[in-house]
């Protein structure tokens, strides 16, 4: 099996098998055992998520939804309603205007809500990273497994190519020799 990854190495790759990297070794592996490459990333994860990643993943997909928006727009309405009901009927509130406790937090909110998401979107990229490399081992195999069909393709149509040939030289002979038994009875 190893003479068999060298030689798609060099014969398909132009390389010899050492020299490649480890992707272009696992393709050549796996064309050479003739078996699949393609896996669903989305069911086998290398290693399962942490807590903390599950949770940046929940805030961030929250964090990033109507719902989300729609609660934060009521939380607002209903901070500034409430402190405009308690100024109408007891004359003073918690939160004068500009709302200064309203503003430190959503500071708040916004500093712990930022670094969520960049962590959210840190797993992601590594993630879309992953799919890019398998995506380059399948196409990496596909084109291979053509270049060997090709091969194959133009092996069997060699011999084909030869018996039309020879028949074609067939013909000429008696196409020659035709002629010139017409040339002497004439």
């Amino acid at each position: 099996m190893r003479k068999r990854h060298e030689q798609i190495a060099t014969d398909l790759l132009g390389q010899a098998y050492a020299s490649l990297d480890e992707r272009a070794k696992k393709v050549a592996r796996h064309v050479a055992g003739r078996t699949p490459i393609a896996r669903d990333l989305s069911q086998s994860p290398d290693s399962p998520p942490s807590l903390g990643q599950r949770a940046a993943d929940a805030v961030a997909e929250f964090g990033g939804s109507w719902p989300f928006v729609g609660l934060f727009a009521a939380t607002m309405l209903g901070w500034v309603a409430l402190n405009g009901w308690l100024l109408l009927s007891r004359g003073s509130t918690f939160d004068p205007y500009p709302y200064i406790l309203l503003n430190l937090f959503l500071s708040m909110l916004a500093a712990l809500q930022a670094p969520v998401i960049l962590m959210s979107q840190n797993r992601q990229s590594q993630k879309d990273r992953l799919r890019g490399e398998h995506d380059y081992e399948v196409n990496l195999k596909a084109e291979l497994e053509i270049m060997l069909l090709h091969e194959k393709l133009d092996q069997l149509r060699e011999p084909q190519w030869q018996e039309l040939l020879q028949l074609q030289q067939q013909q000429l002979k008696l196409l020659s020799a035709l002629t010139a038994h017409l040339a002497l009875r004439s």
